[in-house]
């Protein structure tokens, strides 16, 4: 007998393409998506249930993208990595980056050749978009140059120290032979501030609309740009300067001298905050990175110490091989510093061991190297918000691409690379309604805002205790001699004979002390006169 055999259904099975994308949905639902699916099957309302389905499409979609995205890295800079344990990423070439980069990235690597008139310094806007070079033998030119269009250029016919960028492109400062000049955009001089003698340094302090400026007489200045008035001024007692920088986290300037002292300095103290010896001979230069917690130094003793500036003490020292004449710090923490005729770029000198521990690891070898072709190196400047690198130097000027130096993420309220020409007049205006007053800057900038939650009885108690007691017996024997001194004056009105305190026996002891020290004043100089002009000789004189 036979047995009919069933035949069964073919199972449906789903080709790779479908399951591959199967298996990302679900992939990208696990990573990115917000919960369990809305089970619309029982939604008897159609508009209702369409409006759903439509939603969880939607949530589904961003997912999806969300997780392609993953590939951009967008968490991570876009740093140079090394394949192998042997690949060192300082000796990357820019000829060779220039291959792996797209062609847009690979325009922002050029050279300026300026023989004759070097050695430059450069410096960027704010924004990043225009580029001021100035030479050493009064050449001074802007550039647009992403675009390679010249804004001004002029032969000033005397030496040029420094050059600054003010609160926008439209305006920058040159500290030429004797004294400071502020241009237009044009290069026409609108201004000179004659009381600025020999300017070898100069720091803008947007916020502030002050010119921080300090030169060969050894005078730190600061002057108000929006005003034209000089606010401040004080002699730093420690000669020329031999660097100068500002802190861009609570606006305080640090002056480098000869004697390996930084100081740093306030408008509103005539003598420096803080005194710190970072070297052991003259400080070449010096940077302190964007969130004002570290500071790099360079000296004649062919030392670069990181310092950290909260707490004033050395976290890291490196050597080089001669003397860093600049270095610059980037958005992104990356230490370019150029000595001789190179240019060593550092990647990680703020990092920590532990992020629970004060421990800093120490570097072993530089990020990337530029350099050693007869060049002497001036001043480097990183570019903000992009991966380039300006460099100043005897030759003219370079600019070179260094991966993953740049901030990414603009605050186009703050500095926008695109700004249009009605922006720009917005935001002078902004700037000049929220200008700071001197008076704030303090090395702890959190202090604005905080209130004093002590009573007053609390408040004037604590003064009470800062108070020094005041010491009558001082205050009365500095305050003149002989007869009518105030001692002796106060010692009569106390005419009460057969009354005897504490304070009278100070005061008579005082007197006798007195006494015996004009005397012997005058013995002395009855010594010195002679026999013939001892009777010159008086006393308290």
């Amino acid at each position: 007998m036979e047995v009919s055999k069933r035949s069964r259904a073919p199972t449906a099975t789903l080709d790779p393409e479908a399951a591959a994308e199967k298996k990302r949905i679900v992939e990208a639902q696990k990573a990115y998506g917000r919960g369990d699916k809305i089970r619309t099957k029982s939604i008897k309302d159609k508009k209702l249930r369409a409006n759903l389905k439509r939603l969880e499409h939607r949530y589904q979609n961003a997912a999806l993208a969300a997780k392609d995205a993953e590939i951009l890295l967008e968490n991570t800079s876009g740093f140079l990595e090394p394949e192998g344990e042997l690949e060192r990423t300082y000796k990357v070439r820019q000829d060779e980056i220039a291959e792996s980069v797209g062609v847009e990235t690979a325009k922002k690597g050029f050279e300026l050749k300026l023989n004759e008139l070097g050695p430059y310094v450069a410096e960027y806007t704010r924004n990043g978009r225009d580029l001021l070079l100035a030479g050493r033998k009064g050449h001074i030119a802007t550039v647009d140059w992403r675009d390679g269009k010249l804004g001004c250029e002029t032969q000033l016919g005397e030496t040029v120290r420094d050059a600054k960028w003010l609160h926008n492109s439209l305006h920058f400062a040159v500290a030429q032979k004797q004294h400071v000049y502020i241009y237009d955009h044009n290069g026409v001089e609108i201004h000179k501030l004659s009381k600025l003698v020999e300017v070898t340094g100069m720091e803008f302090l947007p916020y502030h609309f002050l010119l921080a400026t300090v030169g060969n007489p050894g005078w730190l200045r600061y002057t108000d740009t929006s005003t034209g008035q000089q606010i401040f001024e004080a002699p730093t007692k420690l000669g020329p300067p031999t660097a100068f920088g500002q802190n861009p986290h609570n606006a305080i300037v640090h002056i480098g001298h000869s004697n390996g002292q930084v100081t740093l300095w306030s408008p509103n103290s005539s003598t420096p905050l803080v005194k710190l010896l970072t070297h052991r001979g003259p400080v070449r230069s010096l940077a302190m990175d964007r969130e004002g917690r570290y500071m790099v130094s360079t000296g004649q003793d062919l030392k670069m110490s990181v310092w950290d500036i909260r707490t004033f003490k050395e976290v890291n020292k490196y050597f080089t091989r001669q003397p860093g004449q600049s270095i610059a710090i980037s958005d992104r923490n990356l230490t370019a510093v150029g000595w001789g005729t190179q240019v060593s770029i550092w990647k990680g000198l703020f990092d920590k061991a532990i992020e629970d521990v004060d421990e800093q690891v120490k570097v072993q070898s530089p990020y990337m190297a530029w350099g050693g072709e007869g060049k002497r190196i001036e001043r480097v400047r990183w570019c903000p918000f992009e991966d380039v690198l300006g460099v100043g130097h005897d030759a003219g000027f370079s600019s070179i691409i260094v991966p993953g130096a740049g901030e990414p993420n603009f605050d186009a309220l703050e500095a926008n690379p695109y700004e249009n020409k009605k922006q720009r007049q917005e935001g002078e205006v902004k700037m000049l309604l929220n200008k700071i007053q001197p008076e704030m800057i303090s090395l702890n900038p959190d202090f604005v805002g905080n209130l004093d939650q002590r009573s007053e009885a609390q408040r004037q108690n604590d003064r009470d205790l800062d108070a020094k007691p005041e010491d009558v017996v001082e205050k009365l024997k500095n305050r003149g001699r002989g007869k009518n001194s105030a001692l002796r004056r106060y010692l009569r009105k106390r005419g009460q004979k057969n009354v005897i305190d504490e304070r009278r026996l100070r005061l008579e002891a005082a007197l006798k002390e007195q006494n015996h020290r004009e005397n012997d004043k005058m013995k002395r100089q009855r010594e010195e006169y002679g026999p013939a002009l001892a009777r010159f000789a008086r006393k308290g004189g």
